[in-house]
C-alpha cells in the first residue's frame, strides 16, 4: 500500500493567552460557553489546562451525584461481535474493514455468532456488540450472494436476526453498531436491541468531500447523513452512542462544532446516552499509518470541553486501551465512563490496542479517587417506555439492579423467549367508555404530567420552526378560529380585506381559469392569500370546477370510527390523544369490543368502520391482522378502511416483514382500504417539528404507493395552520398530485385543520392556534384547483370546522362532508368543539342553506344498496349505544 499524505488541518492560530483565560473564567464561573470559547479552550495546555480539567470534573462529580453514583464510574462487560468485515466504505485510518479475499466467509455464522455469545456469558458479560461495515452487499458481490443463499434481504435482516437469537439462547443484551440506519431501519431493530450506536466522528465535510480526506469515497462519512442517523434514533427512542475521533486533519473550531452538533440532537430528542471522545490512534496497513496520534493532553483538553459542552447529566467515555497509561488523566478531564471491555474478545476495530484487564482497570480507577462499576448497554434512565421495547424488558430486568439500574451483581445472562410464542391481543384495560364520556365527563387533564420530557426540549425544537410559521399572538373566537383576516361570507368585504383585485391575485386567476392544475407556485400562494373580493373570486372557480368534475350532490358516509386504544409512545407533538398506559384516560379495547361496535355499526347502517389506534409498545405487528380479521367475521360485508402508513410501518418492522408482504396479508385479512393520515405536511422538515417520532414523508409515501400498487386503495390528507406556512400547503398539493398521476390510487383528498385547544406545540407556545376561517377557504379552494382532474373528491372535516365555515368551503369547491363517525374521540381530546358524531338529520341541517342535495355514498362512492339506506335512515346513521341521551359538556371539567 503506498502512503497517503496525511490529512492536514488548516492553519490554526494559538489563541491568545487573554481569550483562553476568559475562557476558563466563564467555565469556573459556570457560564455557557459558545463554541468559539470551545475551540479556544482545547488549546489549553499546562497550568490553564488543569484549570480546565478542574472545572470538568466538578460538572462531572456533581451530575453523578445528582444520578445517585456520586464517584461511580462505569463500564460494560461485553463481547465483540464482528458479523462482518467488509463494507462499502474507504475510511483511510480503518483496519477493521478488508476485502472478500481475506475472509474465509463474508459473514460470521450463526455458529460463529452464538459461540462467542456462549462464551461471553459464561465468562459473566452482558452485553453482545454487534460491528459490522455498512451495507457491504451495495459494494461486494460476495456479501449478496452469501446473504441470497442464507435466506436474508439484506445485511439489517442478519443483524436483526442473530441478535433474536442471541436474546433467546445467551441472554446477552445486543447493542448494535451497524453504521447508518434510515429511519425505518431504526423501527426493525429496536424491538431486538436495547440499545444501538454509531459514531459521529467530525462534522467537517471537508474530510469527506476533498480527495486525500480520511473519509473520501465513504458515502455513509458524510456529516449530514450522521447527523440524521443521530436524530432519526432521537425520533425513534432508541437510546444511542455516538461521539467524536480526533486528530484525523479537523481544526479545533470544526471539533467545537462536533459537540455542540451532538448536544443539538441531545437537547431535542434526549436519546444520546452516552457520547464517546476516542482518540486517533494510527494503525499499519491503512492510508494513514504515517500521521501521527492525537495527543493525550489534547485528548483530555477535549474530554473536558465536551463535558462542558454537554453538562453535568451527559455520560462521557473515553476507551481505556488507547490512552496508554494515562488513566488518571483522563479521569480527571471529566468522563465517567470506560466503554465497553471485554474478557473474551479483541478490540477488532483497534486489533493492536488490547483491553486492560477489569482488574486492573479498577485498581486504576480507584487510585484516582473513583469507584469501577458495570453497567448494562443500555444506561439506567433509559430502562423504561418509550426507550425500552417490552419484548426486551424481561431481559433486561433480569440483568439490572432494580435500584440504580446499572449491572446487578453476580447476575449470568440465561437465554429467555424474546416475545412471548403466542404474541397476540390483551384484554380491555382503562377508559373504553371513552368514546361516550369524551362528550360528557371530558377529559382527565389538557395535558399529561409527562409534558416537560416526552417531547424533548421545547427551545430546541422551537428553534427549527419556519420564523413565518410562529404565532403571530392574534386574538381568538371562542370556537378556536383567529379572528384576524377572517374572511369574508358572501357577499361581504372582510375588514382589512383589499376592496378590488390586486394585480398578482388577478393574474394567477386568470391562470387558474385556463389552466386549473398548471399554475405555478408563486401563483398558487398569491391564491392563497386571496381575501375579499379576491376570496369570493377564487371560491367561485374552484366551485365551478367541482361542479363540472363531480356535480352537485354533497356527499357522506355512514361510518364508525374505532380507535382501539389511545396508548402511544411516538411522542407526536399535536397529538393529544396519546396515553401512556398508566394515564387516567388511556385504554385499550378488547378484539371482542372492537367486534361489538363493529357490530353495533352494521346495525345501524354502516358501509364502513374507519379503525386507527395509538402506537402501543406492547401491540404484536400481527394485531392489526387480527382486529380486521375480528371485523369481518363479525359483519363480512362492512367496508374495513383502516391502518394509516404510520401503523403499516409500526406493523411491517414488528413483524419483520416488508411493507408490501405486510399489506398483502392485512388485505387476506379483511382490510380494504388505507386511511391516507399521518401525513400531516408531506415535508420532513415540518414534520420533525410536529411528530418528534411519526414516520418521514418518503416512508408515508411509500406506505402509500405500494399499497396502491397492490389494488388497495387509499385516502390523502393534509393536516394545517400549526407550524407550517402556505408554501408547505402548496408543496404537500403537489406531492400528492403527482402520487395520484402514477398510481391512481387515491379516493379523495381531507383537508384537516389543526386543532389546538390541547395540543401539546400549541401549550408549548410554538404553534399557532389554527388556520383563520380566510385561511380555511382559501386552501379548500386550492386544492380543488391543484388537484383538478386527479381527485375528483375534496372533503371538509366538519369535526373541525364549524357549520359555518364547512358551508364557506362547500360553496368553495368542497364535495364531501365525510362520515357520521359515531365516535370522534381524536380531534374531541385536541379541543374540537363540535362533537364527536353527527346524525345524517344534523348534517341535512348544516348543508340545506346551500340548496344543494345530499346523498349517502359508500367509501369507495358508489350508492349504498337499498337495504343499508334503510338500516342508516332507521337509526338516522348513529347507533343508539353512541347517542342515548348524552348532553354534551366541556372538555375538561373545570
Amino acid at each position: 500500500m503506498s502512503d497517503a499524505p496525511a490529512p492536514r488541518a488548516p492553519e490554526q492560530p494559538t489563541p491568545p493567552e487573554s481569550a483562553v483565560r476568559r475562557a476558563l473564567a466563564r467555565a469556573r464561573d459556570g457560564k455557557t460557553l459558545d463554541q468559539g470559547e470551545a475551540a479556544t479552550l482545547m488549546h489549553a495546555r499546562g497550568g490553564h489546562l488543569a484549570a480546565l480539567l478542574a472545572h470538568a470534573g466538578r460538572v462531572r462529580d456533581a451530575g453523578l451525584a445528582a444520578a445517585r453514583r456520586p464517584g461511580v464510574i462505569t463500564y460494560s462487560r461485553k463481547v465483540f461481535i464482528p458479523l462482518t468485515r467488509l463494507c462499502r466504505d474507504r475510511c483511510g485510518y480503518c483496519t477493521f474493514a478488508t476485502v472478500p479475499g481475506r475472509l474465509e466467509s463474508p459473514f460470521l455464522s450463526p455458529d460463529e455468532v452464538l459461540a462467542i455469545a456462549r462464551q461471553g456469558a459464561a465468562l459473566g458479560c452482558k452485553e453482545a456488540l454487534f460491528t459490522l461495515g455498512d451495507r457491504p452487499e451495495d459494494r461486494w458481490r460476495q456479501a449478496r450472494d452469501w446473504l441470497e443463499a442464507s435466506g436474508y434481504g439484506d445485511t439489517l435482516s442478519y443483524v436483526r436476526a442473530m441478535a433474536i437469537r442471541v436474546l433467546e439462547e445467551t441472554g446477552l443484551l445486543p447493542h448494535l453498531n451497524p453504521g447508518v440506519l434510515t429511519w425505518q431501519d431504526f423501527q426493525r431493530l429496536k424491538p431486538v436491541a436495547p440499545s444501538m450506536g454509531m459514531m459521529l466522528e467530525t462534522t467537517a465535510a471537508r474530510l469527506f468531500t476533498e480527495p486525500g480526506g480520511p473519509h473520501y469515497g465513504s458515502p455513509d462519512k458524510d456529516p449530514a447523513v450522521r447527523l440524521r442517523v443521530l436524530e432519526d434514533a432521537g425520533r425513534s427512542a432508541v437510546p444511542f452512542t455516538t461521539g467524536i475521533l480526533i486528530g484525523i486533519g479537523e481544526t479545533m473550531a470544526e471539533r467545537a462544532d462536533s459537540i455542540f452538533a451532538i448536544r443539538k440532537v441531545a437537547q431535542e430528542y434526549g436519546g444520546i446516552q452516552e457520547v464517546i471522545v476516542q482518540n486517533f490512534r494510527a494503525k499499519p496497513d491503512t492510508k494513514m499509518r504515517g500521521v501521527p496520534d492525537a495527543d493525550l493532553d489534547d485528548l483530555a483538553a477535549t474530554i473536558a470541553v465536551t463535558r462542558l459542552v454537554l453538562g453535568p447529566s451527559a455520560r462521557i467515555q473515553a476507551p481505556p486501551n488507547l490512552i496508554g497509561d494515562a488513566y488518571r488523566l483522563i479521569l480527571a478531564a471529566g468522563i465517567d465512563d470506560w466503554g465497553g471491555v471485554s474478557p473474551l474478545t479483541p478490540d477488532h476495530v483497534n486489533p493492536e490496542r488490547p483491553w486492560p484487564q477489569i482488574d486492573d482497570l479498577a485498581r486504576r480507577t480507584e487510585a484516582a479517587g473513583m469507584v469501577l462499576r458495570e453497567r448494562l448497554t443500555i444506561y439506567p434512565p433509559y430502562i423504561a417506555e418509550p426507550w425500552l421495547d417490552p419484548r426486551l424488558a424481561a431481559h433486561v430486568a433480569a440483568l439490572a439492579d432494580p435500584v440504580s439500574g446499572l449491572a446487578r451483581e453476580g447476575a449470568l445472562p440465561q437465554g429467555r423467549p424474546w416475545q412471548e410464542p403466542d404474541g397476540g391481543w390483551g384484554e380491555a384495560a382503562g377508559r373504553t367508555d371513552l368514546h361516550v364520556t369524551i362528550d360528557t365527563t371530558g377529559r382527565t387533564a389538557d395535558r399529561r404530567d409527562d409534558f416537560g420530557e416526552v417531547y424533548g426540549d421545547w427551545a430546541a425544537v422551537a428553534a427549527r420552526i419556519d420564523p413565518a410559521a410562529r404565532p403571530a399572538g392574534e386574538p381568538e373566537t371562542a370556537g378556536g378560529s383567529r379572528l384576524a383576516s377572517t374572511g369574508a361570507g358572501p357577499g361581504q368585504t372582510a375588514a382589512g380585506a383589499p376592496g378590488r383585485l390586486r394585480s398578482e391575485v388577478a393574474a394567477a386567476l386568470r391562470a387558474a381559469e385556463r389552466d386549473p392544475a398548471g399554475i405555478t407556485d408563486a401563483q398558487a400562494l398569491a391564491l392563497l392569500d386571496a381575501d375579499g373580493p379576491e376570496l369570493e373570486a377564487l371560491a367561485a372557480l374552484a366551485d365551478a370546477l367541482r361542479r363540472d368534475a363531480i356535480g352537485d350532490d354533497i356527499t357522506y358516509v355512514v361510518t364508525r370510527n374505532i380507535n382501539f386504544t389511545n396508548v402511544c409512545y411516538t411522542g407526536c407533538r399535536f397529538c393529544a390523544f396519546a396515553q401512556r398506559r398508566t394515564d387516567a384516560d388511556a385504554y385499550t379495547l378488547s378484539l371482542e369490543q372492537v367486534g361489538d361496535r363493529a357490530a353495533e355499526a352494521w346495525q345501524a347502517g354502516a358501509t364502513e368502520v374507519c379503525m386507527q389506534g395509538g402506537i402501543h409498545p406492547d401491540l404484536p405487528g400481527t394485531a392489526y391482522f387480527d382486529i380486521a380479521a375480528e371485523v369481518k367475521g363479525r359483519c363480512p360485508d362492512l367496508h374495513v378502511h383502516a391502518f394509516s402508513p404510520m401503523e403499516v410501518a409500526n406493523g411491517a418492522a414488528r413483524t419483520g416483514l416488508g411493507v408490501r408482504e405486510w399489506l398483502e396479508r392485512a388485505r387476506q385479512a379483511g382490510v380494504d382500504s388505507l386511511p391516507g393520515t399521518a401525513a400531516e405536511i408531506l415535508d420532513d422538515d415540518v414534520r420533525w417539528v410536529l411528530t418528534k417520532g411519526k414516520l418521514p414523508a418518503a416512508a408515508w409515501i411509500e406506505v402509500i404507493t405500494t399499497a396502491h400498487g397492490l389494488g388497495i386503495p387509499t385516502t390523502a390528507t393534509m393536516m394545517y395552520g400549526h407550524v407550517d406556512t402556505p408554501a408547505h400547503w402548496v408543496g404537500h398539493l403537489r406531492v400528492i398530485r403527482g402520487i395520484q398521476e402514477r398510481t391512481g390510487g387515491f379516493t379523495e383528498f381531507v383537508l384537516l385543520p389543526f386543532v389546538h385547544a390541547n395540543a401539546p406545540i400549541y401549550l408549548a407556545g410554538l404553534a399557532r392556534p389554527g388556520p383563520t376561517r380566510r385561511e380555511n377557504r382559501a386552501v379548500h379552494a386550492l386544492a380543488r384547483l391543484l388537484l383538478h382532474g386527479a381527485i375528483s373528491n375534496i372533503q371538509c372535516s366538519w369535526v373541525k370546522l364549524t357549520g359555518e365555515i364547512c358551508r364557506d368551503v362547500l360553496r368553495g369547491g368542497v364535495n364531501d362532508i365525510g362520515g357520521t363517525l359515531m365516535e370522534e374521540t381524536i380531534s374531541r381530546m385536541a379541543g374540537s368543539q363540535q362533537g364527536s358524531y353527527k346524525t345524517i338529520s344534523d348534517m341535512a341541517a348544516m348543508v340545506a342553506p346551500l340548496g344543494r342535495p345530499l346523498r349517502q355514498r359508500t367509501t369507495l362512492y358508489g350508492q349504498p344498496n337499498g337495504e343499508r339506506l334503510a338500516a342508516s335512515a332507521a337509526s338516522d346513521g348513529v347507533c343508539r349505544s353512541v347517542r342515548g341521551g348524552r348532553t354534551p359538556l366541556p372538555l375538561v371539567p373545570g
